[in-house]
């Protein structure tokens, strides 16, 4: 059975840094570009970051460019999304997500071509 499983959200003041963990299980991990998406509270998932299957090509959402890196180790099945400098606006529930098909693009994934989705861990930046 495929599992997305998130990690390392937490409570962090503004200007902190916070790294969230997917750990993949039950998949070919290795095919498929993965991506990070939030959700804040009244508000739609947006997308976040992604990274292709072989970890050469990332995307990132304007508003979170030079902040954050996406990265991730296929031996171990982990995508982890490093956040550094966070505001307020951060706070979210984010989620993994793997690509709907293998090989896709990191644009497929920005434009919700998911198959599958983690259960999310929230992240709450303080003022």
């Amino acid at each position: 059975q495929e599992q997305l499983v998130e990690s390392g959200g937490g409570l962090v003041q503004a200007g902190g840094s916070l790294r969230l963990s997917c750990a993949g299980s039950g998949l070919t991990f290795e095919r498929y570009a993965m991506g990070w998406f939030r959700q804040a509270p009244g508000k739609e998932r947006e997308f976040v970051a992604s990274i292709s299957s072989s970890g050469g090509g990332t995307y990132y959402a304007d508003s979170v460019t030079d902040r954050f890196a996406i990265s991730r180790n296929k031996g171990e099945k982990m995508v982890d999304l490093q956040m550094n400098t966070l505001k307020p606006e951060d706070t979210a529930v984010y989620s993994c997500a793997r690509a709907k098909t293998a090989y896709s693009s990191v644009l497929a994934v920005r434009d919700m071509a998911v198959g599958y989705w983690g259960q999310g861990a929230q992240v709450t930046v303080s003022s």
